[in-house]
């Protein structure tokens, strides 16, 4: 296994100054994630605020009932143990509930957070407990329904649930039919090479998602199938039990919601001054949380001194709101500004591990947690890789392209290479063609106007479709030119389908599934192996 460091494109310019300390960030933060004491100073504050969290046991038997369900590991049920104690503390992370576990970058912030736990518990020698936050409360069916894996074709392959919900539901909440599951198994085994691991690998996904009532669960079986022997304890955000104990923190929401709103709207205006963007929006009169009508995830917002959603379906004076937060705690679920929140109020959290967006839209947060008397965790970007595969890598080689040059696009080194294999030199000789004909004809075409007028147009006319034909047999060369060389440019083609698809970093499109067919569970553990990188430096894995 060989690892270089590499620049991806794109990025948070707020994220990238968080990381690296510079900038106008820190201001925005409450931690350096580069100073030594961070982890010392956040744990001294976590042990003097436990009264500000629920109660530990409470949460514990909780997770214990939904872990043993979709995660019953030796590992996790320590994990727990671990985490009743009064100095354990957390390092928190989470993701919408994809199919086939979603993009590959699920797993790396999995792996963060396993890793980072590991790594807290050595420096602080006290109980560090890697949590995963299931978003299964989030209602975007269209981001979370399908995957790609990659072909042989090479393109990127797209699988994805037939099921159209009616309504705007929370994804746990949204049954998926055995039908729709059998048919989810069956494109992905389609797709898949065969492989010494395919019936291994099929086998693991047969498990995860035969009989799960929808894609959350099944996210949860997948998950824990890959990382509940680390020890990693998993949540479902939607838990209706977990929903019963957050009753309280729901109603703090309530009740402070004017204080939270303008805290927020404060801190983003302060974000746009510094010279950044805001990677979440700030809504005039937002409450920042969603409420369940008839299966509906309503946002609700603040008008004449009431609650109410967009279209008016539901209307909540305050009091009505507390109470039916007492009576329905399941019908409430979160926004991604409150949800950090929630998360401190349930967990003593060290550190979060985020993706560099979400460490954008958390500085939003900031002064949001001292409304509560809270403190924003520590923030860690997770790992980012690509994984190289040893084909692909001596396509790379034969043709003398780096990672960079991939990253960059390759459609302009690709022609020049065709160009290289014109060895006639066609393209030259139809070009010096073109321009004898032109030098030739182009007098004696103007000739012509000089002895009738309407023979100009004529000549002109004439000229036109001969350079027509001359192009039109120069377009037939190339294509014979691009079927001599059809294995090669598949070749290229696999190079950037592998490492780039559609233009996008690996990790953002494909499932793990793809690779742990190619080369094993034993794949986990290589990733768990990489050094802990907590700079927000990208990776290639050559594999």
């Amino acid at each position: 296994m060989k690892i270089i460091p590499e620049t991806l494109r794109g990025g948070s310019a707020l994220a990238e100054d968080y990381i690296q300390g510079t900038g106008r960030a820190s201001d925005l933060y409450e931690y350096n994630v580069l100073h030594a004491d961070a982890y010392a100073q956040r744990a001294k504050w976590l042990d003097k605020t436990g009264h500000l969290r629920l109660n530990r046991k409470d949460i514990v038997a909780c997770l214990r009932i939904y872990n043993e369900k979709y995660n019953s590991y030796e590992a996790v049920r320590a994990s727990l143990d671990r985490l009743e104690s009064p100095d354990a503390l957390v390092v928190a992370g989470g993701q919408q509930s994809g199919l086939f576990t979603g993009p590959m970058l699920v797993i790396y912030k999995a792996a963060t957070l396993i890793k980072a736990a590991r790594e807290a518990e050595e420096r602080l020698g006290r109980p560090v407990i890697p949590v995963f936050w299931i978003a299964g409360e989030d209602h975007d069916w269209d981001e979370v329904n399908h995957t790609y894996v990659m072909a042989n074709d090479p393109q990127a392959v797209k699988i994805k649930l037939n099921k159209q919900p009616e309504r705007r539901s929370s994804v746990s909440a949204i049954k998926v039919e055995a039908v729709e599951w059998k048919q989810a198994i069956a494109d992905i085994e389609q797709s898949l090479p065969d492989s010494e691991h395919k019936a291994d690998i099929m086998r693991m996904i047969e498990n995860g998602l035969t009989d799960s009532y929808g894609l959350s669960e099944a996210f949860a079986k997948l998950l824990g199938l890959l990382f509940g022997t680390y020890g990693l304890v998993l949540l479902d955000s939607a838990d209706p039990s977990l929903r019963k104990l957050e009753a309280s923190v729901f109603k703090q929401l309530v009740q402070h919601n004017d204080e939270l709103e303008q805290a927020y709207r404060t801190t983003a205006a302060r974000i746009v001054d510094y010279g950044y963007h805001l990677q979440a929006d700030v809504h005039e009169g937002g409450a920042n949380l969603f409420y369940i009508h008839e299966d509906e995830r309503l946002l609700l917002f603040k008008k004449a001194g009431l609650f109410t959603d967009r279209h008016g379906l539901v209307v909540f004076t305050v009091d009505e709101l507390l109470e039916e937060i007492d009576r329905h705690p399941e019908r409430f679920s979160n926004n991604v500004l409150t949800r950090p929140l929630m998360q401190d109020s349930l967990f003593p959290v060290l550190a979060s591990v985020l993706g560099l967006g979400e460490i954008a839209y958390w500085a939003i947060t900031r002064d949001a947690f001292g409304v509560l008397e809270m403190q924003m965790p520590i923030l860690l970007p997770r790992m980012s890789f690509t994984l190289v595969e040893p084909g692909v890598e001596k396509h790379m080689l034969k043709y003398e392209l780096s990672f960079g040059q991939v990253r960059d696009g390759l459609e302009e080194r690709k022609k020049q290479w065709i160009a290289t294999q014109d060895q006639l030199g066609m393209q030259d000789q139809f070009s010096g063609a073109k321009e004898a004909f032109v030098r030739m004809y182009e007098p004696l075409v103007q000739q012509t106007g000089l002895i009738e007028k309407g023979l100009l147009p004529l000549g002109e006319t004439n000229r036109d479709k001969i350079l027509a034909q001359i192009a039109y047999l120069e377009a037939k060369v190339q294509e014979a030119l691009l079927r001599q060389n059809e294995t090669a440019l598949r070749q290229w083609d696999r190079i950037e389908w592998s490492l780039f698809p559609f233009g996008q970093p690996q990790e953002r499109a494909y499932t793990i599934y793809h690779f742990l067919n190619r080369h094993g569970l034993s794949l986990i553990d290589m990733i768990m192996s990489v050094p802990l990188d907590l700079t927000g430096t990208h990776r290639v894995i050559y594999v």
